[in-house]
Order: structure tokens, then sequence, then C-alpha cells
């Protein structure tokens, strides 16, 4: 089972659309997972009319529209391991012990917000993922998001993917 990981697209406000390098990833990917932060409701219906299936929360940048359709934490059992999504995490100090007590229960937890790309394992064993921005990569080098192969019960493969510089808006 193929897995696409993104969050904060933050479209349109931080690009025009999705890069064509990830729009790519959709036909291949089984599960598709968003960590929040779309800003705009044309980006989900274009990943979920897209998408296999879609496992989506919302993010603190998005508004009643996409709260509505949207839960704040997302839950998925995919080949015997159980993800969760949540947009914020909190700090980068202490994660990966806040995030096992908070989800005991859970093998992965998507999250984003920070757009800084993250993979760790919490004492215990949750792995934490974030597959930073593909569209704002703020202080990173690059925007990224992440691909993971789900096979026997084991993710593999978890690869962040960096995309190429955005040319800059022109001014109209």
């Amino acid at each position: 089972m193929r897995l696409l990981l993104m969050s904060d697209t933050h479209l349109p406000k931080r690009a025009r659309e999705l890069p064509a390098r990830l729009l790519a990833e959709l036909p291949r990917a089984d599960v598709v997972f968003h960590a929040g932060d779309w800003v705009d409701t044309a980006t989900l219906d274009l990943l979920q009319d897209r998408s296999r299936r879609l496992v989506a929360v919302h993010g603190n940048n998005d508004g009643p529209d996409l709260r509505a359709r949207l839960p704040e934490v997302a839950y998925a059992e995919l080949d015997g391991l159980r993800f969760g999504v949540i947009h914020e995490t909190g700090a980068k100090q202490g994660r990966e012990q806040r995030c096992a007590a908070r989800f005991p229960d859970l093998d992965v937890l998507v999250f984003g917000h920070s757009h800084i790309p993250w993979d760790t394992t919490a004492p215990g064993g949750l792995r934490l993922l974030n597959p930073g921005s593909p569209t704002d990569r703020r202080r990173q080098p690059y925007c990224t998001y992440m691909t993971a192969t789900l096979a026997d019960g084991r993710l593999t493969d978890v690869t962040l993917h960096r995309l190429p510089p955005r040319t800059p808006r022109t001014p109209r």
C-alpha cells in the first residue's frame, strides 16, 4: 500500500496550486493524508475527487467551511497499523513524550503546523511524521511532502521529497 503525506498547503495564499509533482503522486497513492491548513475548500474537493482514500483534518488557519467538513483528529487502521492525523502537536521539545501520552493506541501520528519535516519514534514505538509543506517552506531549504509504503503491517520506505523552488509570482 502506497501512502502520500502532506500538510500546510495554504492555497491560494502561499501558492496558486499544488505542485505538479505532488499531484502526479495522487494516482499512485492508495491513501492520502493531509494534516491541515488547507485554507481553501477547493483543495479539499480536489483531493477528495482524486484520492482513493483521504484521511484529513483541519488546521488552525482553516475557516468554518473546512472545520465543518473535517475533524480536528482523524484515525485510520491500515494493514493492522493504527494511524492518527492531527495538525498541531505543540513545541518540538518533549513532542515524542507528549504525543505518546496523548495517543497511546496509535502506531503512527501524522502532523503538520510547523512546515518543518519530522520523522522520529517516541518511546513505546509511536512513529511521528510531519511531511512539511509542499507550498510554503518557511525557514526550510525546500518545500516538501512524504511518501511511504505499508506492507505486512510495517511502515517502510518513508521518504521525504524535496520540491524544486517555485517561480516567483509575477506582479499584475
